[in-house]
């Protein structure tokens, strides 16, 4: 294929250019860049609220929108909660708005006394229209068969 000539050439060519003792570093650069933009508080809950308020909505979509809720390090604000139960409401399921309220719950963590009351006193004229009962309405906050062990009566 290649004579002997051209065979030593591009050997030589080979050793000049990049010779297998010399140390070549590695030049990468890295951009510490988001491609997405910031959004403002005010443009979250405006978007997650038009999301629940679609009146195409299925319960595949409010389920993925509110488990994407849950995985934020966030506790929605009542508008969303309302949007929300209310579009539980149009699809006719109340365990998944009763579950919603539950998870929001657990998302107060450590300051649920605080979170908890306030979220459920902005909603609460919402559950009344919706005929919607609070998981303690229900008895969820507390085991069903719950029974007092000896040593604490």
């Amino acid at each position: 294929m290649f004579s002997v000539f051209a065979r030593s050439a591009l050997n030589a060519v080979r050793r000049t250019v990049i010779p297998k003792h010399a140390y070549i570093p590695a030049v990468t650069t890295v951009k510490h860049m988001s491609k997405h933009s910031t959004e403002t508080d005010e443009e979250f809950d405006a978007r997650y609220e038009a999301y629940f308020n679609r009146k195409d909505i299925d319960g595949w979509e409010i389920r993925k929108a509110m488990n994407d809720l849950q995985g934020m390090d966030l506790v929605p604000e009542p508008k969303i909660v309302i949007a929300a139960l209310k579009a539980c409401r149009r699809l006719n399921d109340f365990a998944l708005a009763v579950r919603f309220l539950e998870g929001i719950k657990e998302k107060c963590g450590s300051r649920v006394k605080e979170i908890y009351p306030y979220i459920i006193n902005e909603v609460r004229p919402t559950l009344t229209e919706l005929g919607i009962n609070t998981p303690e309405e229900l008895g969820y906050d507390r085991p069903e068969f719950y029974m007092p062990r000896d040593y604490e009566t």
